[in-house]
């Protein structure tokens, strides 16, 4: 037995107003003795209502309870001992604190049934509470898509229905196999796209045409016509099987897939235009600088990589620290070449002409590159370089465990993520075949109605407890009866 020290408080000790208020709890096999005087301070409470409930039916008494000894006037409950003893710390402390390994959904369940605001819950734990509710609202999203992929409502129309069939095809790989084997041919295109773009620079493989220009290669072009074609045609495929075509057009992702084939058709408007109204020069100038454009191609792996989108969200929790990082490598750059050029002034044959140019000195030396086109000759400027490359390697080091640390949190997330929603599916069909034998063996004539219905209650607000917000189902009342 667990009892709570009553010495706290003088006004509950000595008194024998105060033992006549004292209860006793059983919570999970688990004793106490709580001081009536004390759950008073909280009247709203369970606890608090029953100190006062003394003198009421058992009717009252069971609706509070699980059960009552009216022998030893003790309280029984079906619940977590753990998380109680957290709860109860509010009539003492008037605050409350999670430990450590408590889930803080079910705590809030406890919470709420011994009738405790949640405002008495501690800032710390709060901020648990809304990562913990955050993960559970991506896993509800995604047993929510889940659902969108394996059901098909027979009120849409074909249209809807093929667009939808389109969209699973060119943005969800995993959906089917043939959807797959597209998301397979996209990244090998890119990858061949990639690899013209730079074979075509070779000098080799280069031709000459009627002006003695140097172009690239007629089968390389040839080859990447036939990318561009695949890309162009894929970007309208998904374009038109949005269901939200402006917020499509405005991907960062989707944007990079517009990025990467307009050059082509560009380039083939200023040749036509050039030929007929301008200088092929200028236009030459502006199909060369439109060529570079193509390396946009190379981060449309990124829709086909999980690994190169979790960098990427890595980066974007990490904007702090690289910002940091920038501003510590932008002073000392500033610094160290001041001095060193300062202190190279006394050489005759100095390489430090003036502090921008010393810019350059400061960069590959704080970042450990060291090209040596420019170095210190004198004994201070050596001094200056090497204090430079120590405050480089430290500024450079400070920053890589945060960022690491962001990669590995959001990658260990995705994966509790991905596999939480497929135990929910899991639980889903569970459900769904228990409906089925139940509906089996109460009307035969009709076997197919038992998953469609599974299926409609798991889409419901009332089956999945991520869906409907309740993550804890309380556990079963004790079936004894009070006497």
């Amino acid at each position: 037995m667990w009892t709570l020290p009553r010495t706290r408080f003088a006004h509950c000790n000595g008194s024998s107003s105060s033992d006549e208020k004292e209860i006793a709890v059983n919570i999970g096999g688990v004793r106490l003795v709580l001081c009536g005087d004390i759950l008073n301070r909280y009247p709203d409470s369970r606890l608090a209502e029953l100190v006062n409930c003394s003198t009421r039916s058992f009717d009252v008494i069971s609706s509070l309870c699980d059960d009552y000894d009216p022998g030893k006037r003790e309280f029984y409950f079906d619940r977590d001992p753990d998380s109680f003893k957290c709860i109860v710390e509010v009539y003492y402390f008037g605050e409350i604190h999670m430990k450590r390994g408590i889930c803080p959904i079910c705590f809030i369940k406890e919470m709420e049934f011994w009738k405790i605001d949640l405002s008495y819950l501690d800032e710390c734990c709060k901020s648990d509470l809304n990562e913990k509710e955050e993960e559970l609202a991506e896993i509800a999203d995604k047993v929510k898509l889940i659902l969108d992929d394996l059901n098909c409502d027979p009120n849409v129309s074909r249209t809807e229905r093929w667009q939808k069939f389109l969209w699973k095809l060119m943005e969800k790989p995993e959906s089917s196999l043939p959807a797959r084997v597209i998301a397979v041919v996209s990244f090998l295109f890119i990858l061949v796209s990639s690899l013209v773009m730079c074979l075509g620079t070779i000098p080799d493989l280069q031709v000459e045409d009627s002006e003695g220009n140097r172009v690239e290669h007629p089968t390389l072009d040839a080859i990447e016509t036939a990318c561009i074609g695949w890309f162009t045609v894929e970007y309208v495929l998904r374009l038109s099987s949005s269901p939200n075509k402006v917020r499509f057009a405005l991907s960062f992702m989707n944007m990079i897939d517009f990025l990467a084939i307009l050059p082509f058709y560009v380039v083939l408007v200023l040749t036509y235009l050039g030929t007929a109204m301008m200088e092929l020069v200028n236009v030459q100038q502006a199909v060369q600088a439109l060529r570079i454009m193509r390396i946009a191609r190379i981060f449309k792996l990124a829709r086909h990589s999980s690994g190169l989108q979790t960098l990427t969200y890595a980066l974007k929790r990490s904007f702090k620290e690289l910002g940091l990082l920038l501003m510590y490598m932008g002073v000392g750059i500033f610094v160290f070449s001041a001095l060193g050029y300062t202190m190279e002034q006394s050489h005759p044959e100095t390489l430090f002409r003036s502090i921008p140019q010393s810019f350059w000195w400061a960069i590959i030396t704080m970042t450990t590159v060291g090209y040596g086109d420019i170095y210190p000759k004198t004994t201070l400027g050596r001094c200056n370089a090497a204090i430079s490359f120590l405050c480089g390697v430290i500024a450079i080091a400070l920053p890589i465990h945060p960022i690491i640390n962001n990669f590995v949190i959001y990658y260990n997330k995705q994966k509790v993520l991905e596999t939480a929603a497929k135990h929910e599916l899991e639980l889903m069909e569970l459900r769904a075949h228990e409906l089925e034998v139940r509906s089996s063996s109460r009307r035969s004539d009709a076997p197919g109605n038992a998953w469609e219905g599974a299926m409609r209650a798991s889409r419901s607000d009332t089956y999945i407890a991520l869906l409907s917000g309740t993550h804890r189902t309380e556990p079963a009342k004790k079936k004894k009866s009070l006497t």
